[in-house]
């Protein structure tokens, strides 16, 4: 029998062991084909203006994957590697040169990458077509793809691939010249030390993380510790110091914590409790690197998804808030506008709500009055009169009604931001005009505007005695505003415009960001979503494969506990118990890490992302709970296999 019908066998004979692994591989090699395969895509060159774009993101997206698959593979390796240490000591012990082992487990996992390689591209080429389909409809794209398979994209993967499972074959390889012969058998009683539990280092990890969280929920603007560090600097800060807790978290607090629950007699002596608490102690330490790196995965992989979803959920509302008119363009030739109403009359698919012809002033205004270092000491304004506003406002359905008088004003700042924007109530701003230096002060102002941002950035209410004193004195502007009905799916009306209205305008339409807004957060959210499946499956195989590991390390001790007459049914509760520990630990970091980044960055962009955030959170949560019953139902079968 030759080494590699040797290696088939022993794949058939632990296929169970190796199917998550195998089954990871496969959905990263499904994943990054899809990816590259996205690159190439004829529709999608066909249908995006931003084809370049899109390519690029998936190039840089494959990048991404290819790191962590070939990192996870490497590590993935090494712990079956080490699994079958008594194995490997076995063949040695027969006489079988070290060389012939390390070649067999070459042959190993050499096939078992050939193998999810196949399958991977032959599923990616399979599911191509309903990928395409998913992101040109997330990109608001009504398109079917024509099927088709991508040469460039199966020579890339294979390459790709191939020189992964080679590097990690060698390591396995390697791997069997770093053991002696004793160091093998007893492979299973090595770090069976329990770990140490120190207060102050507890504390410490509690103090690091509450830092971590304290400086990124601090106001951006106000807070001293941003000003001092800097804008670059205290990132990093943040992250050395809740990664760092997090290390301390589970090295040392998690320990504390168990010792602390030890001494509660009437727990800790009922059933068979006092076997999963020393196992917890005593692995506790070689476990915290690894669930330290999943804790950190998990928040990096969860604030990325929730971030990408919330953008495509918030879309149209963001796209509403700065678009309030369907159109608006300001009026420099009156035939163009009339035209432009022609068109919206004529068109059978879209009703005209409103239009609207307002008529504004622009002034050149002295803003040193708002004493803010990110506004400088001038900015051009958009002047609107009470009236005109009051009637603009009410056809949008805003509950607004002003009453402004003399020099008195209210600016309209829909992209206000508390920790940025200027105070504005009781500020005054001046202006030149023809006649005199005006000045004007600000009772109020509002989180929205009735001009569409592209069209008119900034604008101000003044009151109506002071906009027709003004009028004679400044050349007003005049803005057109429509408001027509599915302004979501006006893209040919969005082109007739387009092609009537000159650049000089202004023009601006709701349809041009919600459909830029949509193709740039679904093409976010495609590739944000399948990477943090493959970062979940890749973690959740990690704890996956660790937990089998010593599970046959523990099988002697379950042993043991049959003898002397426990109950499988018992068995399977302390098991379950260890489990859930061990699982729920970085889960729940992870989730608070994220749940602290995605506040920070709701405070920032003033968005309100809990309905998003909560389903991402969920979702996740629910594939950790299969990933958690999977493992207990598999080191239950492990042990439970005693003689």
């Amino acid at each position: 029998m030759t080494l590699f019908s040797i290696a088939k066998k022993n794949i058939k004979m632990n296929f169970s062991n190796y199917f998550l692994y195998f089954a990871s591989m496969i959905f990263s090699i499904v994943i990054y084909f899809t990816f590259v395969s996205l690159k190439y895509d004829k529709t999608i060159q066909a249908t995006s203006d931003g084809s370049t774009k899109i390519s690029s993101a998936f190039s840089g997206a494959a990048v991404v994957l290819m790191i962590f698959v070939a990192i996870f593979i490497w590590y993935s390796n090494s712990f079956f590697t080490r699994k079958r240490k008594k194995e490997v000591g076995l063949y040695s012990l027969l006489g079988v040169r070290k060389k012939q082992i390390g070649k067999m487990l070459f042959y190993e996992n050499f096939i078992m990458g050939l193998l999810a390689l196949i399958i991977g591209i032959a599923v990616g080429s399979v599911l191509s077509k309903l990928f395409v389909a998913l992101l040109m409809k997330l990109m608001g794209y009504e398109v079917v793809g024509n099927f088709s398979i991508s040469v460039a994209a199966i020579i890339n993967t294979v390459i790709v691939f191939l020189l992964i499972t080679l590097i990690t074959s060698f390591q396995g390889y390697r791997l069997i010249y770093r053991f002696k012969l004793i160091e093998l058998f007893q492979a299973d009683k090595e770090g069976e030390k329990e770990s140490r539990a120190s207060f102050i280092v507890a504390l410490l990890s509690i103090i690091l993380i509450g830092t971590g969280y304290w400086i990124a929920l601090q106001n951006l603007m106000d807070s001293k510790v941003w000003k001092t560090l800097g804008f670059m600097v205290t990132p990093m800060v943040i992250l050395v110091t809740v990664i760092l807790g997090t290390y301390f978290l589970f090295s040392t607090l998690t320990v504390y914590v168990l010792k602390l629950s030890r001494k509660n007699k009437k727990s800790y002596w009922k059933g068979i409790n006092i076997i999963g608490t020393s196992q917890l102690l005593y692995r506790m330490k070689g476990n915290a690197r690894t669930l330290t790196i999943i804790a950190v995965l998990s928040a990096t992989t969860l604030t990325a998804v929730c971030t990408a979803y919330s953008m495509y959920y918030n879309n149209r509302t963001n796209a509403e808030k700065f678009n309030p008119n369907s159109f608006m363009f300001i009026d420099t030739n009156n035939k163009v506008s009339q035209k432009v109403q022609n068109i919206m009359s004529q068109n059978k698919n879209h009703q005209v709500i409103y239009h609207a012809a307002i008529p504004t002033l622009e002034v050149e205004a002295d803003i040193t009055g708002f004493k803010n270092e990110f506004y400088g000491n001038e900015m051009r304004y958009t002047l609107i009169s009470n009236h005109d506003f009051n009637k603009l406002a009410k056809e949008q359905k805003r509950n607004e009604n002003l009453t402004l008088k003399g020099e008195e004003a209210v600016v309209l700042d829909a992209t206000y931001m508390d920790s940025i924007s200027p105070k504005y109530v009781g500020s005054s701003i001046s202006f030149k005009t023809n006649k005199k230096v005006q000045h004007i002060t600000f009772t109020d102002f509002k989180k929205y505007s009735v001009f569409n941002l592209y069209t008119i950035q900034n604008s101000i209410v003044v009151s109506d005695e002071l906009f027709a004193q003004l009028q004679s004195e400044i050349r007003p502007l005049n803005v057109e505003a429509y408001k027509i009905t599915n302004d979501d799916d006006a893209k040919q009306l969005s082109k007739d415009v387009q092609a009537l209205v000159p650049e000089k305008a202004n023009l601006s339409s709701f349809y041009a960001d919600y459909s830029a807004g949509l193709e740039s957060s679904g093409l976010l959210i495609f590739m944000g979503g399948f990477l943090g499946l493959v970062f979940l499956a890749a973690t959740g195989s990690i704890i996956y494969f660790k937990q089998l590991t010593e599970a046959g390390a523990d099988k002697g001790r379950y042993e043991i506990l049959y003898k002397i007459g426990v109950k499988k049914k018992e068995v399977r509760k302390s098991i379950a118990k260890q489990m859930l520990f061990i699982f729920a630990l970085p889960l729940l970091a992870g989730i608070a890490h994220c749940a602290v980044a995605l506040t920070a960055l709701s405070n920032l962009m003033q968005t309100n992302l809990v309905l998003p955030v909560v389903i991402c959170m969920g979702i996740y949560t629910i594939a950790y709970i299969v990933y958690y019953f999977l493992t207990v139902n598999s080191y239950y079968k492990i042990v439970i296999k005693t003689k």
